[in-house]
Order: C-alpha cells, then structure tokens, then sequence
C-alpha cells in the first residue's frame, strides 16, 4: 500500500535524517498560510480524478488550460506596460517596443486621466505625465497611436472611472483611421470594485459606476464583438498586501457582481461573458503561483456553469492577463529584479497565461528605462524560445504537489466567496470594509515577517551588500507638463464650443435616465470634449465617492 511505503519512508529515513541535520526552519508556509509537507505523493490527491478535474486542456472545467494546443499553436500575448511624459515620448516608445518583437500594446495613464481631471486642474499639479500617458482630449489619442494602425494591434487600456471615455477616444480614433470597430482587438480594464478594495482611483459612488461597466457590456456586444470589455483585476489587490488565495476570492467575487449587474440589465450570460477576462498578480513562489492559476480557471468554470447557469463553453474560461509583482521589485541591488522578474514569468506560462507583462528591473526608481524595458522583454522572448516550457501543454500537471495545491488554494478561496456572500455580495462585503481589512491585515502580517527575518527578502533582510546606483534613469520633467496644457489649451480654443456644450448636455440627460451613455461619450470625445468636462458633467449627476472608511 503507497500509505504504508510513506510511513516507513518517513519513520525510516526522514526521520533519522530530520535528527542530523534537521530542517532549517520550524515550518514552511505559502502566503496564505497554507502548509507546505516535505513530500508529496498519491496519498495527498485520494480520492480525486485527475481526468475529471483538472480535467483536459480546452474543455471544462479548464483547469488545465483554455485551449487544447496551449502555446504549442500560438504563443501568450507579450505586452509591457508603458506610458509616460506625454502622448509623443509614449507613442515612441510603443513604437519601439513593436519594433523589438512586442505582441500587443499596454496603455498605462497617468493619475489626472484617471480620476478625471484635466492636465491643467489644480488637482493635476505635479502629476502629468507621471505614472502614465496625459490624455485630455481625443487629440492626444490620434498622436499616441500615430503610425499604429488600430486594426493591427491589440490594445489593453488600464483605466477604470474614466473607462467609458478613453474606450470611446478609441473607437473615435479607429473610426478616423477608417478601421472597422467591429475588427478591433483589446481589453479595457474597466474594473471599478477593486478600485474600492484596493487602489483608490474611483470617482463615483459603486451604483453608477456599475452601471457605467454594464453599459460597456451591453455596447460591445453590438459593436465590437471581438472585444474584451472587462479585466477583473487580482492584481492590485495582490500588491496592496492579498495573499494568493486572497486574490483568487476577491477577484472572482468581483466577477461574480459584474455577471450579476449585467444580468440583471436584461442581458443573457452567454451573449456578454465570453468577453470577460482577468488579470493577476505574478509572485516569487513559483510552485504557489502556478497552482494558484489553476484554481482560479477551476473555481471560475464552476461559478459560470452551476450558479450562472452558462451554457457557451466560452462563458466558462477564464482568460487572463498576468503582470509580474511589482511589490516585489527592490530598490536595493536592483539587478536581483532581473531574476525575481524571470521566476514570476516563469510561473504565468506554466500557469496558462494568454497575456504576460514583464516588470523592468528599475521600477522601483523609476519609470523603465529602454534598456531595462528591453531587458524585460527579451526575458518573455528567452521563456518562449528558449526554455522549452511553452513546448507542452500543462507542463506540471499531474505533479503531487501542483494538483494538491491547487485544490488547496480553490478549497480556501472558495470559503472566502461564500463567506463574501453571506455579507450580501462582493459590493456589500466592500461597504462593510471586509476586503479592505482582510488585505490590510494580510499585508501587515507579511511586513511583520520581513522585519523579523521569518522571510527573507534577498539584499533587503539578508545578504547585504552595497551595489552599484542604476545610472541613465528615465525622468519625466515639468517641461513636459507645460506642454501638455498647452495643447490643451489649443485644443480648447479651436473646437467648436457649441458643440461641446451640446455632446456634454446629452450626456447628463443619457446619465440621468436609463438609455446607455456610450453614444453620448462618443459624441463628447468626436467633439474634442475634455476628460474632466465629461467626468465634471458626471458628478453633477452622479455624486462622488467618498473613501469606505475602515478601522
């Protein structure tokens, strides 16, 4: 009997062993606090049905991969996250990056585009250009995709609050290139329930902007079929302190409220959730991290078919997007960043991943240089080409230790959810401030953990050393602000203001009953209407939100 065996094995020759040279520390723990045996064996997965579940790749419940051929057909989407200084040092770089064998672009904008301020608000000062790309009007969208044909790429846009508008900038765009919106590849980010958990750039209270979510829904489905009108995102949850199981429930529960707030607009699951996908955090335990993939593609395939009621197999998977941790990223001796970024990649691609960033190793300096953006591109490229991993589909499937911990982390996720429901939903749970303490206490415990050497963060609490200071940093200067407002302000004076007078009373009318905005946010931006008139016209209607205080 297997049971047996492990039991003399233990007793036999761990044993002696553990008395000589005994382990190196008392017990070892995943981040969620879920232990780590010595060995793993049969024994550890009785009484389960690796047919069953995982199941096989491309069928349900996908825990082994969304499609049958995985990356041995196509490989994952490279994409690398940029934005920064202005719409012209941004296009560059996009630019330049598609020119280095970059996949898809990754839009990052700045603080102001976010919560729906103008360049030149007071609110704005000192924050142009900063942590991602200024866009006021459409005029600076037709100079950051200038010589990229829209219809030629796929494009994720990493906006929330203000995700109508800059979907809308685009389709305005598409449209001036004489691109077919219906062709248009991409994903906006357009995740507003973690915005409250997790990240703070919110601007109206969570009712109108779930129904500004919904409204994407329902106009993609018309418009753009192909493309993705929502990435719930773990992945900011993660950074501000989530364990991994932490950041399977959150974010699923969020995707559970966007099913539910959709639905009950009238819409049928299967017409809109083949176009939801996701986006999670990429940490340093790499046998963690993997397993923590394959629970979610699993959990979420439940969700779909048994409280849904999908039928589309497509309305069960669950595609995503992976960011490597930038949390984890040192600002001392930097080039370790190098590594932890390669094992974090590493462990997307052999947890499925359809869409991959890979963080620079100077970001906790800077914005990334284009030596160190490179650097982290061609870390993608060697995983592709190189490291044979992407050669077979579900490379550690099967193993004792993969299989146990995936069904530990969905066992311990699928808690949180049901306890998440019992306080009313994910939106519920979020006004009771349950998420937010439940991140803040697993962040603080981890920091405790650091200081105390119980983890060892490698240059930080152990093996210190001095190193060598990055040179070539790539710094945003005020300049570029100045001339930011200054084609602001150009813009300002050449429009027709009757027109944008007319777009923004439309669309307080069109916010103020039940019809769907996006037409209306169309015609503000094809009028060259700014992100904070439209976003000001909002609140007028809308309210905004203050912080969910929690103690």
């Amino acid at each position: 009997m297997p049971g047996k065996r492990r039991e003399r094995w233990e007793k036999e020759v761990l044993g002696p062993a553990l008395k000589r040279f005994p382990e190196r520390q008392p017990g070892f723990r995943l981040t969620s606090g879920l232990e780590i045996r010595p060995l793993y064996t049969p024994d550890d997965l009785e009484g389960a049905d690796l047919e069953e579940s995982p199941g096989y790749p491309g069928e349900y419940p996908f825990g082994r991969g969304i499609q049958p051929t995985m990356y041995r057909g196509r490989l994952w989407t490279m994409r690398q996250y940029s934005g920064f200084a202005s719409a012209e040092e941004s296009n560059r770089r996009y630019r330049y990056l598609l020119e280095q064998g970059q996949t898809g672009l990754s839009i990052a904008f700045d603080l102001p585009t976010q919560l729906g301020y103008d360049s030149d608000s007071p609110l704005a000062r000192g924050e142009v250009g900063k942590v991602g790309v200024p866009v006021d009007t459409l005029r600076d969208m037709e100079v950051l995709f200038e010589g990229i044909p829209l219809d030629g790429v796929s494009t994720s846009m990493t906006i929330n609050a203000t995700a109508p508008i800059l979907l809308a900038m685009y389709i305005a765009l598409a449209k001036r290139q004489g691109a077919d919106p219906a062709r248009l590849d991409g994903t906006i980010q357009n995740d507003i329930l973690k915005e409250y958990i997790a990240r703070g750039t919110y601007i109206f209270p969570p009712g109108p902007s779930l129904r500004l979510t919904t409204d994407i829904f329902r106009y993609c489905r018309q418009n753009l079929p192909r493309w993705n009108t929502i990435s719930i995102s773990g992945y900011h949850i993660r950074e501000a302190g989530a364990t991994a199981v932490q950041e399977v429930a959150f974010t699923l529960a969020d995707g559970i409220a966007y099913v539910r707030a959709a639905i009950d607009k009238g819409l049928n699951v299967d017409d809109f959730a083949g176009r939801l996908s996701f986006f999670f955090d990429a940490h340093n335990n790499l046998l963690e991290e993997v397993a923590k993939f394959r629970a979610a593609r699993l959990l979420w395939a439940e969700i779909m078919k048994e409280r849904f009621g999908a039928k589309d197999p497509r309305s069960c998977m669950l595609r995503f997007h992976t960011q490597t941790a930038g949390c984890t990223l040192t600002a001392q001796q930097p080039y370790n960043n190098i590594v932890r970024v390669a094992v974090q990649a590493l462990a997307a691609v052999l947890g499925g991943t359809q869409s991959l960033h890979t963080n620079s190793y100077d970001e906790a300096y800077a914005t990334p240089s284009e030596e160190a953006v490179t650097a982290a591109l061609r870390t993608q490229q060697v995983l592709a080409y190189e490291s044979g991993v992407a050669d077979t589909v579900d490379p550690l499937g099967g193993a004792w230790l993969v299989e146990k911990l995936t069904r530990d982390i969905a066992a311990a996720a699928r808690q949180y959810i049901q306890k998440i429901d019992s306080l009313g939903g994910a939106l519920a749970a979020i006004e009771k401030g349950f998420q937010q303490r439940e991140v803040q206490e697993s962040s603080y415990r981890y920091q405790r953990e650091v200081e105390a050497e119980e983890r060892v963060i490698v240059g930080v609490n152990k093996f210190v050393t001095p190193y060598t200071k990055i040179e070539k940093l790539h710094r945003v200067t005020a300049g570029e602000a100045r001339k930011q407002v200054a084609r602001l302000n150009k813009v300002r004076r050449e429009r027709d203001g009757g027109a944008v007078a007319a777009a923004l009373e439309e669309l307080q009318k069109a916010a103020r009953g039940e019809e769907n905005t996006m037409p209306a946010f169309l015609r503000c931006v094809e009028a060259y209407t700014t992100v904070g008139e439209m976003c000001d016209a909002l609140r007028e209607v809308f309210g905004v939100q203050r912080e969910f205080l929690i103690f």
